[in-house]
């Protein structure tokens, strides 16, 4: 591909700028995550798409071209499709809660895998909170295989998964800016359209793009806002919850928009620690998990296939009050 010449169709402003057709965005961004780009002209190309703004059809683009260059996993047998989690924001205010949602499910028996960055900049990372139970990140694709086959709650570093994607995050560092990776990480099923993934983000323009480009590609996934851009559901007030797959959407749980009658007990603070220790004693029956992350889970039973209808799924919550295994 000739770069120059995809520098100058996308860098003429908002007015005079050309988008790329979803087979142009595609070559393009196969050829950065392969590290083909010159610095130069991939700082140059990087800038140029942030103020042009992407469209669907570059995402999908350049979405294939990331699944392309995935570290494939196998999903396990069975029926359950194993819950891809990303985590990439951690918390800075209220307690990062993405933790307890992959515990849950683990309870359960479903596959879940984590993906996201060790260092939180200042954030507290899920990757953080997991070592505090004993959950360590993988680190060569063979044990995350044979964690995921033995239907582990398994956490993935970026750089295992997608290298490529990894080297894209990283120019914030240097550019000083986001670029389409840290949207394109939120939507990755690094088992090739047999997984479930967990995608949310912040501001509805966003929630609307992504929910364009996932159905676009015809990927299974629950979207919704994020909470502190982690994807667990806001505990104080549960957001819209919306199943994509085979190219449609079908809204599970409306947003909630009433005042606050009680405050739910949340952690005291958000560092990993205490986040932990609350989400043990969570877990153990002796704190009500947040009515949000109970409706968040019956969703991904029921989209998973462990549940066979959404009510099925909200029972056995119900039932099991969320903290332990349904037999």
């Amino acid at each position: 591909m000739n770069y120059t010449s995809a520098i100058r169709e996308i860098a003429r402003g908002t007015e005079g700028a050309r988008d790329l057709t979803r087979d142009e965005a595609r070559q393009l961004y196969a050829a950065i995550l392969d590290g083909g780009v010159p610095d130069l002209e991939l700082g140059a190309i990087t800038i140029a798409l942030r103020m042009k703004g992407e469209t669907v059809d570059e995402m999908s683009g350049f979405l294939a071209a990331a699944g392309e260059r995935v570290n494939a996993l196998r999903a396990p047998s069975g029926s359950l499709r194993p819950v891809v989690i990303p985590s990439y924001n951690g918390a800075r205010k209220g307690a990062n809660l993405t933790p307890l949602l992959a515990l849950l499910l683990q309870r359960y028996g479903v596959p879940v895998l984590l993906h996201g960055l060790i260092e939180g900049y200042g954030r507290v990372t899920s990757a953080q909170i997991l070592r505090e139970f004993g959950i360590l990140p993988c680190t060569n694709r063979t044990q995350v295989q044979q964690a995921i086959d033995g239907r582990e709650l398994v956490y993935v570093p970026l750089s295992l998964l997608s290298p490529g994607l990894a080297d894209q995050l990283a120019l914030r560092s240097r550019l000083g800016l986001r670029n389409c990776a840290h949207s394109l990480v939120k939507m990755l099923d690094p088992f090739n359209g047999s997984g479930l993934v967990l995608a949310a983000a912040t501001h509805p323009d966003y929630l609307d793009s992504m929910r364009e480009i996932l159905l676009a590609n015809g990927a299974h996934a629950l979207l919704q806002r994020a909470s502190e851009g982690e994807p667990y559901a806001n505990p104080l007030r549960r957001p819209r919850i919306e199943h994509l797959h085979e190219g449609v959407g079908e809204v599970l749980f409306e947003a909630e928009h009433e005042s606050l009658k009680s405050l739910p007990n949340l952690p005291e603070n958000c560092e990993a620690r205490a986040t932990a220790d609350w989400i043990r004693r969570a877990l153990a029956g002796e704190l009500p998990i947040p009515q949000p992350i109970c409706n968040q889970l019956a969703a991904c039973l029921f989209a998973s296939g462990y549940a066979t209808d959404l009510n099925q799924a909200k029972a056995i919550v119900a039932v099991d009050g969320a903290g332990a295994a349904h037999a």
